[in-house]
């Protein structure tokens, strides 16, 4: 079946929570290298940058004559230092890497940027959203991050957790509009730019 709709994202955490939308759609990996845009952190907002590497995938997608939608999204993760300076928490990759991540972040508070584009193939046309969560760590020693990424191995996730699993246990506080902007894709804000676009109907 050719879905008029297109995510793309190879993250089963994006699929499963679009499918919540009840929109059919495909999915398929746009081919760009993440950290290649990493140099343009320091000199960018993060709501800019996340929307820069949502824009690339979705460009790196489009089809000469197509007619699908794309939705891609990309969360960056962002831990203020001191002296008014930034950093970008990334996937951590290694257990070692996550260990030493979620370390700086326990008994700190670091923000979760999101950044959707919902381009059309046909014209061109494209729809933009921004979200931000804001999270705050409990302080935590290095003996039970340890085992929390022994036992659910958040690798592949920015800041190196999860909060559909025991990384919940971690935090102390969430400011927060949409859970699901927390896991990668913030349904609100997805869900209207596909009511902008006419693919979410009542």
């Amino acid at each position: 079946m050719n879905h008029q709709l297109v995510l793309g994202s190879s993250s089963r955490y994006r699929a499963q929570l679009l499918e919540r939308l009840g929109v059919p759609f495909s999915q398929e990996a746009p081919e760009v290298d993440e950290r290649a845009f990493d140099a343009q952190f320091e000199h960018s907002k993060p709501t800019s940058f996340a929307l820069t590497l949502a824009r690339a995938k979705a460009a790196a997608l489009v089809r000469s004559g197509g007619s699908r939608w794309l939705l891609c999204a990309d969360q960056v993760g962002v831990l203020e230092e001191a002296g008014g300076g930034r950093r970008q928490l990334t996937k951590p990759g290694t257990a070692a890497r996550c260990v030493e991540q979620l370390m700086e972040l326990s008994g700190r508070t670091h923000a979760l940027v999101n950044g959707i584009v919902l381009q059309s193939e046909a014209t061109g046309e494209r729809l933009e959203a921004v979200d931000r969560q804001e999270l705050t760590m409990r302080p935590f020693g290095r003996s039970e991050a340890e085992a929390y990424v022994e036992r659910c191995a958040p690798l592949d996730c920015a800041g190196g957790y999860r909060i559909e699993d025991e990384g919940i246990r971690l935090f102390a506080r969430i400011r927060s509009d949409d859970h699901t902007g927390i896991i990668g894709l913030p349904l609100l804000a997805t869900a209207e730019l596909l009511r902008r676009a006419g693919l979410l109907t009542p």
